[in-house]
């Protein structure tokens, strides 16, 4: 466990900004710290992580974390990092994205281990009473307009135009922090480094408002070696929600990182210790090719989002789709996992009467299904061993049978190790 969790964070190169005294303060006293998360959708994605990673480390430090959902402040939108105003949600799906992110973030923080335990808030709690004349009147009197509009988020706005709902969140953040430190004790709020003109605002308000002395530190924001966007891809973004990115290609996401990204990820993403990150370091260089570094990478951190089944399930993915499998591994999947790793490979239905009668692997491949273009071409991949029936190769005669169905509906056709077809029996 982590005796200094400032020491902890620059290590990893998760420490940006810091107000003075924070440091001393985590040394000296058990410290109550918030992360804030808005429900702009239903899943929170990879660099969400990072803000989830912040309050984990504080907690294995011996602190109290609370993380927050801001059922509140995503029906304003927070302007920071944006260059146009955001599209303002309805009620109805703010509150379906409440209850996916606070499910979510309930597998990475402990909420029964003693004094530390973790808290998680709705800041919609708070704020549903507040009417806006008693906000402008407590709340918007102790920050000047100034004030605000100094802060990047609002200043790189200013030119093209902001509205003045995203003017004031950073009004509504820094009453989050207020409420938070009067109700509950809490000292310290962190985020990412585009937040910090959000929660100094906050600390301005403790200050002008009880007198009190409020901290905060940032994490960088995450960026790629190449310069793309962290956490999106050529399909989208990587969401930690198993429904909208598989467990399989999570783990790829990790495991494609380039050597750069690895050697940052791994400390940014983990908890595994300095000693051990030096010696995978060593390891790799030995042999990058191996990419042992993004393999421990992608490993502990699909077993961290999704657990040890989701990671084996990705393994025997990657095994199969990369043509390293037997018909043994093929036949040991569930439904789920089957369907999991072979998501998107083309799909054709044949009939449960044709498996009984017996479907000949030439009808199969062209004319039943269509994977092959003709018949023609389906006896030339034959005679040239190309083709395999649930990874297990076979000749002109084969015919497939009840025999052959994996968990009693599903043929995996294959020509070469790569190309993969799904027979769906019905």
């Amino acid at each position: 466990m982590p005796q200094n969790f400032v020491e902890e964070l620059k290590w990893r190169g998760m420490l940006q900004d810091i107000i003075p005294g924070t440091e001393e303060i985590l040394e000296k006293e058990l410290v109550i710290g918030y992360v804030g998360f808005d429900p702009t959708a239903d899943s929170l994605h990879v660099g969400s992580m990072i803000p989830i990673l912040l309050l984990m480390h504080l907690q294995r430090a011996g602190h109290k974390p609370i993380a927050l959902v801001g059922g509140a402040t995503g029906m304003v939108g927070d302007p920071s990092g944006k260059s146009d105003e955001r599209n303002l949600l309805d009620e109805e799906t703010l509150n379906k994205n409440v209850a996916g992110v606070r499910s979510q973030l309930e597998k990475f923080l402990d909420f029964d281990c003693g004094d530390n335990s973790a808290v998680m808030v709705n800041n919609y709690d708070w704020m549903k009473e507040f009417s806006f004349l008693e906000f402008i009147r407590d709340i918007g009197k102790h920050i000047t307009v100034n004030y605000m509009s100094a802060k990047d988020s609002v200043k790189k706005r200013i030119e093209t135009g902001i509205s003045f709902t995203e003017f004031s969140y950073q009004l509504v953040q820094g009453y989050d922090f207020l409420h938070l430190y009067s109700t509950m004790g809490c000292k310290l709020q962190m985020g990412g480094s585009d937040q910090w003109g959000n929660i100094t605002t906050g600390t301005e308000l403790i200050r002008r408002k009880t007198g009190g002395e409020a901290f905060a530190l940032t994490c960088p924001l995450m960026t790629k070696a190449d310069g793309g966007k962290f956490g999106k891809t050529e399909s989208g973004t990587i969401w930690l929600d198993p429904e909208k990115t598989s467990p399989y290609d999570f783990y790829q996401f990790w495991v494609r990182a380039t050597d750069v990204d690895a050697s940052k990820y791994i400390r940014t993403f983990t908890f595994i210790p300095k000693e051990e990150i030096e010696a995978l370091e060593a390891e790799h260089e030995k042999d990058p090719g191996a990419r042992v570094l993004q393999k421990k990478l992608a490993e502990e951190i699909t077993v961290m989002v999704h657990g040890r089944e989701a990671l084996d399930t990705a393994l025997a993915a990657a095994k199969i789709l990369y043509g390293k499998s037997t018909s043994e591994d093929i036949i040991k999947l569930s439904e789920k996992q089957f369907m999991q790793i072979f998501e998107g490979v083309t799909q054709a239905t044949v009939s449960k009467a044709d498996i009984e009668a017996g479907l000949g692997i030439i009808d199969a491949l062209s004319a039943k299904t269509g994977f092959l273009k003709s018949n023609g071409e389906a006896r030339r991949e034959l005679k040239g061993n190309a083709i395999s029936v649930n990874k297990t190769k076979v000749s002109e005669d084969y015919v497939i049978t009840a025999q052959d169905l994996i968990n009693d509906k599903m043929v995996l056709l294959s020509k070469g190790k790569k190309n993969n077809f799904l027979l769906i029996v019905e």
